[in-house]
């Protein structure tokens, strides 16, 4: 769990790190506006091929299948309700010019988070864990 815990905050603090190099680079607004959103799409893309793995790995358990989809489901309502909880809809302006920088830095952040959990599916656990559910073993 711990390491698990330290994989995520690196994760975290890389993308962080990435998108601040990034913007440095970048000579305008939009060209931040731009990377953010391509930052976004990536990890996107990234969540989507570790889903399909995990559906290709664990293709013979029908019931973890069944369960892990509708968990996916539930978990993009989730990160799409995260956005509206942290950015509510307000009158046009209120966030600025950068509101969609601001957006998209979240749900990377949100979905590099969740690649971290389902990755624990790909990567199996130690022989021993009494708590592995439908992790497989390694």
């Amino acid at each position: 769990m711990k390491k698990n815990l330290l994989t995520v905050l690196l994760l975290l603090l890389s993308v962080g790190i990435t998108q601040a190099q990034t913007r440095e680079k970048a000579q305008t607004q939009d060209a931040e506006t731009k990377e953010a959103i391509n930052a976004f799409k990536t990890v996107d893309a990234e969540l989507n091929a570790v889903f399909s793995k995990i559906l290709t790995q664990y293709k013979s358990d029908t019931e973890f299948i069944k369960n892990v989809k509708e968990a996916q489901e539930l978990w993009l309502k989730f990160r799409a309700a995260e956005v509206k909880a942290k950015f509510p809809d307000r009158t046009p302006g209120t966030y600025a010019s950068g509101h969609t920088i601001c957006v998209n830095d979240y749900l990377t952040e949100l979905t590099v988070s969740r690649i971290v959990t389902l990755k624990i599916w790909l990567n199996g656990t130690y022989e021993g864990d009494i708590c592995s559910g439908s992790v497989k073993i390694n």
